[in-house]
């Protein structure tokens, strides 16, 4: 069943990044995974790097997950590939007070001997 194996993975990556939980979110990760978001200048293309980046954010600006909820969830399964999307309500708090984000996003996911492992992140703004 790797449609119910997916949103498994999918679910504790979400409850890791909501819980500030750094390395259980990390975990979920392929070292080589890559990410774009839409508030970032540049593709991050590995783990390491969005880990730096992340750290960035926790240190520079204060950043913390108050907030995430996932909506729209959608599974389709290609052999040994996945592709996860969704919809995110995510409310954060950096020194600047609380602010929250109406976001989308795809989550590629590839199957390994220890389970399922995003390889690929895309973030983009929900359109008004």
């Amino acid at each position: 069943m790797p449609h119910t194996e997916i949103l498994t993975a999918a679910a504790d990556l979400i409850i890791a990044f909501e819980a500030n939980d750094r390395a259980g979110y990390f975990a979920a990760f392929a070292p080589e995974a890559s990410f774009i978001f839409h508030n970032v200048d540049r593709v991050l293309a590995s783990r390491a790097e969005y880990e730096a980046e992340y750290d960035s954010w926790v240190r520079e600006d204060g950043f913390q997950v108050l907030e995430c909820t996932s909506t729209c969830q959608n599974v389709q399964v290609y052999g040994d590939t996945a592709i996860f999307t969704h919809q995110t309500f995510t409310v954060i708090l950096t020194h600047d007070g609380e602010s929250t984000a109406r976001e989308r996003e795809t989550i590629i996911f590839h199957k390994t001997s220890n389970g399922w492992q995003a390889v690929h992140e895309h973030l983009s703004l929900l359109p008004e």
